[in-house]
């Protein structure tokens, strides 16, 4: 299902952009001249209970060690495979946060603000969707956990 049928199937009011192709999140924002801290980096789990999605800040990293401690068990990022098997109507290497629609539970870093619209990849490296972030958590209802850090190093947005 395209994930623009889906949003309108569940009424939540978005906007589709259409931008150069963009392989990270940090390239979305800025070719479409945001700051990263509005683009959400969406990534692949696997932990002990099975895969799960982490949405986060474009600007920030996923903490595993924090993120073990919070799930009592191991978590790695997911391989380039797995990725591939969950997401297999998408573009390789497209991670949407849409967890429910590909049967999976949700992480979202507390560090987004509920009131703050959040730009994320379509299904393709050429389109993102913008929605607001109360929006976003009314349909996914994702866990809330603080998991993501600053990358070491000169500070980005």
């Amino acid at each position: 299902m395209r994930i623009a049928d889906y949003l309108t199937e569940q009424d939540i009011a978005f906007e589709s952009l259409l931008l150069p192709p963009a392989f990270t999140a940090q390239k979305r924002a800025k070719y479409l001249s945001v700051p990263g801290s509005q683009v959400a980096k969406c990534v692949l789990l696997r932990t002990r209970g099975g895969l799960m999605l982490a949405v986060l800040p474009a600007t920030h990293q996923v903490d595993e060690a924090a993120l073990a401690a919070a799930l009592h068990g191991p978590v790695r990022l997911a391989t380039e495979e797995e990725m591939a098997s969950v997401f297999h109507d998408c573009e390789w290497g497209v991670v949407p946060p849409l967890g429910r629609l590909y049967g999976l539970p949700s992480l979202l870093d507390e560090a987004i603000d509920p009131d703050a619209f959040l730009i994320f990849e379509g299904q393709t490296h050429v389109e993102a969707i913008r929605l607001r972030c109360r929006d976003f958590e009314r349909l996914e209802k994702p866990r809330r956990l603080r998991f993501a850090r600053r990358p070491e190093g000169p500070a980005r947005d």
